[in-house]
């Protein structure tokens, strides 16, 4: 075990203070390291394998506006995506984390108000531009470069050695000052936050006790976290800025405003916290117990970011690999619909203006829950410009292949992680059954790709066969056929290219 010194212990309880204890996180006990790496291998194989085939046959990443995940992303550290207000104190919160669990490091996040910042762990202090960082095969920032330079000149990774960013990477998102001064950034600010909410472990939504309003563009962002809501907590800052009574009434303004623009039927998670990297001398203490209670479960939350990290992994491959699937359905769909020969433009057209329609078909006929349906409007946005050759006809083997992904391997991975009561520092020794030595000792043998099972439950139903479609097309096939034969024939025939042929030549010479 860890060996902690005496002056980091809480003189209430003579434990380690909750940041300390980020230096006797999960990452650092071996055993759950190797199971966590053999998960993560598993699930590059079956992403790369079973759903990304899907996803590059019908264009996913088009329509989703989600880049394909990569090596690197699937076993990218976990992360914390900070949104907020400025003055709502993030910058304070990082470099609160990073000099209290890293003492001597004097590097710590500049404030401001027009840039994102990925603070990771490194050997060495040093910043890498966005330009750089977003080619670069050692960071999960590869999908970035979409937004183009205006966004990349305003990113950049801070790296610096901290204890804390061991077990996780902060990604703190410019200040939004209210109304809307901020609006024209020179890049689409609302898609870079859906695109880092889609990757995080983590989101918080920073509030200040004085500063409650939600501005337009903070409620953009609040949007594009849609789907992903239960990654989502919200931090009051500053609490001890009002005494107790004012405390009561501004937890109870901002439970309104958030109910306003996060339709969601549960609370938000809310922590009453104050942290400050030197406590002002007007600080209220008369809930001082409590704030430091609040303070405690967010730091432990953040702790526990590592030891659910894989289990949050084989979620959003879940997650995405549902969509995809559904995805693929409704372009094969569409593309039944089309024309054979001519009259495409309109009919796709049509098919666009009738979207809603068709997702409903697509949901009978598939037995697909409507809630794993795109957005209309951006589906058709997406729709677009699209050629009929762009459309994939329904394929069977790939769907099959996310089928027993959806139904087999991802369920297995689950069940292969440890439960998350085991692992809470360094004391904890996950017991690896017969199962898991037998897997280690095989080697490099990719697991839960050859698996032979039965038809899982998500396996797409067969839509009945349509006679009339079937007849008309062995009658046009047959009819193709005898004309190409006796056209070529006579050809043939007047060319002298046959010879001897008997009464059928006779019949078709003049």
């Amino acid at each position: 075990m860890t060996e902690v010194d005496s002056s980091t212990l809480d003189p209430s309880t003579g434990s380690p203070t909750p940041i300390e204890e980020f230096e006797v996180a999960s990452l650092k006990n071996p055993d759950y390291v190797r199971k966590f790496d053999r998960v993560i291998d598993d699930l590059q194989d079956v992403y790369s394998h079973k759903i990304r085939p899907l996803e590059k046959a019908y264009n996913f990443e088009h329509f989703s506006n989600s880049a394909p995940l990569g090596n690197d992303d699937i076993a990218a550290k976990p992360m914390v995506l900070l949104i907020g207000q400025y003055s709502t104190g993030k910058t304070t919160f990082i470099n609160s984390l990073l000099k209290k669990s890293y003492p001597s490091s004097h590097i710590g996040v500049e404030p401001t108000t027009d840039r994102f910042v990925a603070v990771m762990d490194n050997p060495t202090e040093r910043i890498i531009p966005g330009n750089a960082a977003a080619v670069s095969s050692a960071l999960p920032f590869k999908g970035l470069d979409k937004f183009g330079q205006a966004f990349l000149s305003r990113f950049q990774v801070s790296q610096t050695p901290s204890s804390v960013l061991q077990n996780f990477t902060i990604v703190d998102t410019p200040g939004i000052l209210s109304g809307d001064k901020q609006r024209n950034r020179g890049y689409d600010y609302t898609s870079v936050i859906e695109w880092f909410a889609e990757r995080a472990d983590l989101v918080l939504l920073l509030f200040d006790s004085h500063k409650l309003d939600i501005s337009n563009e903070l409620k953009s962002a609040i949007h594009a976290l849609k789907g992903h809501e239960e990654k989502v907590r919200v931090v009051l800052n500053k609490s001890d800025m009002v005494n107790q009574q004012q405390l009561m009434r501004v937890y109870g303004a901002l439970m309104w405003s958030l109910g306003k623009v996060v339709h969601t039927p549960e609370v938000m998670r809310v922590y009453l916290v104050s942290i400050w990297l030197e406590r002002p001398p007007n600080a209220f203490d008369d809930c001082r117990s409590l704030l430091d209670q609040e303070k405690k479960d967010l730091l432990m939350d953040l702790q526990q970011l590592p030891i659910n990290a894989a289990i949050r992994k084989v979620n959003e491959i879940v997650k995405r690999a549902r969509l995809a699937r559904v995805h693929a359905l409704i372009m094969a769909h569409l593309r039944e619909q089309m024309p054979s020969f001519y009259g495409k433009a309109a009919a796709l057209k049509q098919l666009s203006d009738n979207l809603p329609k068709e997702f409903q078909l697509v949901s009978k006929k598939y037995r697909l829950p409507m809630g794993d349906f795109p957005d209309v409007e951006k589906f058709k946005e997406a729709l677009y410009g699209m050629k009929f050759e762009q459309f994939g006809a329904l394929n069977e083997k790939l769907l099959m292949a996310s089928d027993e992904a959806l139904g087999t391997d991802l369920p297995e991975l689950l069940q292969r992680l440890p439960h998350h009561s085991t692992f809470t520092g360094t004391t904890a020794k996950p017991e690896i059954d017969s199962e898991d030595e037998s897997l280690e000792e095989e080697g490099n043998q990719k697991r839960g790709l050859t698996r032979q099972g039965t038809r899982s439950r998500y396996a797409p139903v067969k839509p009945e066969r349509d006679m009339t479609a079937i007849v008309y097309n062995i009658i046009l096939f047959t009819l193709v056929l005898f004309f190409a034969t006796v056209v070529g024939g006579g050809v043939a025939v007047k060319m002298g290219w046959v010879d001897g042929l008997g009464p059928l030549v006779e019949l078709l010479r003049p």
